[in-house]
């Protein structure tokens, strides 16, 4: 079965950095566009960033482009989001994504991911 674990997050101050990892299973992870999302306290998900299958190309939300970098290792089955010069906005539950079409590569929609993660909480304050 699907399944997709993330790690990587926790406190960090404004400015600093932290870098999420997801680790996937149960599928062919070079074979499907994968994403980060998150959702902030009482707030709705928002999609952040994602990356074409083979990562030749990476697309981000206005709100973190030029402080995210979203990339992936198919040979590892991971998933990685870096992420610098951070927010106290960017407080919220990040979670990994695959996309439900296989060989689709800009996907931005919520609904056109099928799998989740767990999340992970990443925290900014001073």
């Amino acid at each position: 079965q699907v399944q997709l674990v993330e790690s990587g997050g926790g406190l960090a101050q404004p400015g600093g950095s932290l870098r999420l990892s997801c680790a996937a299973s149960g599928f062919t992870f070079s074979s499907y566009a994968m994403s980060w999302a998150r959702q902030p306290p009482g707030k709705g998900l928002e999609w952040v960033a994602g990356i074409y299958t083979d990562g030749s190309a990476t697309y981000y939300a206005d709100s973190v482009k030029g402080r995210f970098t979203i990339s992936r290792d198919n040979a590892k089955n991971t998933l990685y989001l870096q992420m610098n010069s951070l927010k106290p906005e960017d407080t919220a539950l990040y979670y990994c994504a695959k996309a439900e079409e296989i060989n689709s590569d800009y996907v931005t929609q919520i609904k056109d991911y099928d799998y989740w993660g767990q999340g992970t909480q990443v925290t900014v304050s001073s």
